[in-house]
């Protein structure tokens, strides 16, 4: 059963066919792999996107918690400035250039907001600042709490 050359030419035509057609599916099978591939990879980029976002909106969350919470907190030294106003003790200073007059609202931090403050032309002959005006008596330079509050009667 001899095959002649034209059946043998037939034949491997066939199988040349089948075997790219087999090649064809391989290959369309890779393709639909590698999208799925990156389908994954792409959820996944989504999925660490989102978890990175989220952590960062938490964090931002939670200095703005923070912030809030400490500019509403009491200053440590409210009750004591509350008392130096009350007892007519004012300070007068140059806050935008001297360095002791901004010394002295540190001192004071949050607390600074109870102080009677003035500018230091408000009141003539103010030489040097900050000046602390008390019972009428003039105090020059920055003071020290256990001064002002012997001065005034007030406590710490």
């Amino acid at each position: 059963m001899d095959l002649t050359k034209r059946e043998k030419r037939k034949l491997r035509l066939g199988k040349l066919r089948v075997e790219s057609h087999e090649a064809h599916q391989e290959y369309e099978q890779r393709l639909v792999q590698q999208q799925h591939h990156q389908q994954e990879q792409s959820s996944n980029k989504k999925t660490k996107y989102y978890f990175i976002a989220s952590i960062i909106g938490i964090l931002i969350l939670a200095i703005i918690s923070y912030s809030v919470y400490s500019a509403n907190k009491p200053g440590r030294y409210d009750e004591f400035a509350k008392c130096l106003t009350e007892k007519g003790a004012a300070m007068y200073g140059a806050m935008d250039w001297c360095k002791f007059t901004q010394g002295q609202k540190a001192m004071f931090g949050k607390s600074f907001k109870y102080i009677n403050y003035h500018d230091f032309k408000e009141l003539p002959g103010i030489k040097k600042t900050p000046t602390w005006v008390i019972n009428g008596q003039w105090h020059e330079n920055a003071q020290s709490f256990e001064k002002l509050a012997a001065l005034t009667g007030c406590t710490l």
